[in-house]
Formats: C-alpha cells, sequence, structure tokens
C-alpha cells in the first residue's frame, strides 16, 4: 500500500517562525493570520520584523525583571536598595501603537505569563483604540491599557503611572519619536526602544536655510539636491536623537531591525539608562546644530 505523502496544508509553528506558546488566535485576530491559518507574503514580513523586534525588547524586559528581582532581595535582608523597585511589575508604553500589533505579540510571548505588569498603547485614531480594547478584552489580557491620545499629551494623562521602564515607538512617523523621547525622559524610563519614520522636520529645516549654508559652508553640498536633503535630514535626526539621549544619561545602540529588503525605515535605537550623562554628547549635539543652522529651530527640542 502507498504511503500518503501529501503535506496538510496547515501551517507549522516552525513554518511560521512562531514561539513556544504562542497564540495563534491573537495572530488572526490581527490579520497576521487567515482564519484558516495561513500567512501571506505581506504578513510574514510584518510578522518578521515584530518578532525581531521584540527579540531585542525582550531581552531589556528580562534584564529589567532581574535587576528588580535582586534590588527586592536586598530590601528583604534590610539592605540599603539606591533605586525603587516597583510593586506593580514591569510597565511599558507603546506610542504610535496603531493597530497594537506590537504591543499584543509583547503581552503575548512576555506578560501574559507574568502576575503583574501593564503595557500601555498610546495611539491618536480612536477607531483604533476602540478596536485594540475589544481585542484585549476578548483575549483575557487585563493588563493592557489603551488611550485614545497624542504620544505628546500621554504624559500628562491620569491613566498613566508616573514612571514608565521601557518605551518603544515602531515607525512613530516624524517628530513623534522626538515626543517618544521627551516622554520616555519625564517618565524617567530605564530604557527606550525605536524605530523612527518619515523624518521630515530636519530635511525641512536645511531645505529652507540652504542658499546660506551654500555659500557659507563646503558641508552644505551634502544636501544640495532634494534626495540628499531627505536623507541627510533623516541620518542628521537619528544622530542628534542619540546624542541627546547619551547627553541625558543613556547609553545608545544603533543597528538595524531586519533585512533592508523587508523596509527601509530600518534604524534601530537601543537607550539603556546608566544615570550617567555624557557631557561631550552634549558639546557635540550642540556643535552639529550650530554647524547646520539648527540651533534657533530646535532649541525646544534639545534642551
Amino acid at each position: 500500500m502507498k504511503k500518503n505523502n501529501a503535506k496538510s496544508d496547515a501551517p507549522k509553528p516552525l513554518d511560521l517562525d512562531l514561539r513556544p506558546g504562542q497564540s495563534i488566535e491573537l495572530l488572526k485576530e490581527l490579520h497576521i493570520l487567515t482564519r484558516e491559518g495561513k500567512l501571506n507574503q505581506d504578513s510574514r514580513r510584518k510578522l518578521k520584523q515584530v518578532l525581531h523586534l521584540f527579540q531585542f525588547i525582550e531581552k531589556i524586559l528580562k534584564e529589567l525583571s532581574e535587576e528588580d528581582a535582586a534590588k527586592s532581595s536586598n530590601v528583604a535582608a534590610g539592605k540599603p536598595a539606591d533605586v525603587h523597585a516597583s510593586h506593580m511589575g514591569l510597565t511599558l508604553a507603546d506610542h504610535g501603537a496603531g493597530k497594537s500589533y506590537l504591543g499584543f505579540i509583547v503581552y503575548d510571548l512576555f506578560f501574559k505569563a507574568l502576575s503583574q505588569g501593564h503595557i500601555y498603547g498610546i495611539e491618536t485614531r480612536a477607531e483604533l483604540v476602540e478596536a485594540s480594547r475589544a481585542l484585549a478584552q476578548r483575549l483575557d489580557f487585563k493588563r493592557m491599557v489603551f488611550l485614545n491620545t497624542s504620544v505628546a499629551e500621554s504624559s500628562q494623562s491620569d491613566q498613566m503611572p508616573a514612571q514608565i521602564d521601557v518605551v518603544t515607538a515602531l515607525h512613530a512617523c516624524d517628530t513623534a519619536t522626538d515626543d517618544a523621547i521627551a516622554f520616555g525622559l519625564l517618565k524617567k524610563a530605564r530604557a527606550m526602544v525605536l524605530v523612527p519614520c518619515c523624518q521630515a522636520e530636519v530635511a525641512a529645516k536645511l531645505r529652507q536655510n540652504k542658499a546660506l549654508n551654500l555659500s557659507r559652508t563646503p558641508l552644505a553640498e551634502l544636501w544640495r539636491h532634494p534626495l540628499h536633503t531627505r536623507e541627510i535630514g533623516s541620518q542628521l535626526t537619528n544622530v542628534l536623537r542619540c546624542l541627546y539621549l547619551e547627553s541625558k544619561g543613556y547609553t545608545v545602540t544603533v543597528t538595524e531591525l531586519v533585512g533592508w529588503e523587508h523596509s527601509m525605515k530600518n534604524e534601530l535605537i537601543l537607550a539603556r539608562y546608566t544615570g550617567r550623562p555624557k557631557a561631550g554628547a552634549a558639546d557635540r549635539l550642540q556643535a552639529l546644530l550650530t554647524e547646520f543652522g539648527l540651533t534657533e529651530s530646535l532649541a525646544s527640542r534639545y534642551p
């Protein structure tokens, strides 16, 4: 008798690059999988990006959990603790959450197994916030909170705790990434995970002063042409952000999120708070602002 070698159409965890215990139902609700459990190429790219970013976030969350456990042990043993360990568990704020793909997957793969800890999704589109709230209720993800507000305004919300451990912003457009950084500084974030997108602000400022700069410095040749202006503006924006974070006491690592074939907005900025501000970073930040004629226009951005 011949053996039936026909392969099942049902996707296997290995086929989808899923993690042990990951909710298939969640992926269907997020429309990453179809109701039949199929995965198209666009969804595969999206899932690959989010899961790859989760690996960086997971590492940070584990480190913070270990730090908190050590602090709690010191307190229990009567030793002084230099930093307060929260009794409410870890907190994560996801800015520009959209449909909250990232927040839901981080909760599913990390927070769901914990007895405490909250994820806060911040999004300006009311319909997406309502959809996320409904989905969290259906999945019994009780410690997910969704705020219908802007990144800039969220820091004043009474629904947010005084301190947030981790701030994330995946493809928060243009200055929303800067707002997320400002939020993180105000909330004394212990880590920030940022994937910037559509950095138009600095490029617009460079275009305004182009005639003056072309006569003033040969460096202005780097943004003589419109395409170069956009690219230099984007690059300069992220360099300024990194220096700003270092000047505020963070160590910064810049790397790729995934391969460039998956996304052109692919720069990942990882910042961990050390409490040791770098005066040299502040000096270099100001020097760059001066060199590119941005001191006045970005004074409020980098106080």
